[in-house]
């Protein structure tokens, strides 16, 4: 059985060079955020790949200051916002896992709420 699509809020929410965090499940606790970076728009599961901990030292902030890399706030890996390659840190080599994602009347929706190996971007609304 094919799960839910779940809405997650407005992709213009997700500034250039910023993140935001989504709780999808109500749970008290982001397990995905979106992320922009030169104009793309893309969704990650919430999990450093060293450790399985949750990205952000608080809500919504993922980025580095100048906004051209994700940081673990646990172990100041980093990692490019477009490919999920962490760059520097105890997981270099590892990437982060991409949620598949569709934008809908201008909302970002995943397409099924569960991690995948790719992605779908859609910056257009249907």
């Amino acid at each position: 059985m094919r799960e839910a699509n779940l809405r997650l809020g407005r992709a213009d929410d997700v500034p250039e060079g910023g993140a935001r965090g989504y709780d999808p499940m109500g749970d008290g606790q982001d397990t995905l955020f979106a992320v922009r970076s030169q104009g793309v728009l893309r969704l990650w599961r919430d999990r450093c790949p060293h450790a399985g901990t949750p990205m952000a030292w608080r809500r919504h902030a993922y980025m580095n200051a100048a906004g051209d890399g994700i940081v673990c706030a646990a172990h100041g890996a980093l990692f490019e916002p477009d490919s999920g390659l962490c760059v520097r840190g105890p997981c270099l080599g590892d990437r982060l896992q991409p949620v598949a994602f569709a934008i809908d009347g201008g909302e970002i929706v995943t397409v099924a709420h569960r991690p995948t190996t790719s992605h779908i971007n859609q910056e257009t609304s249907s």
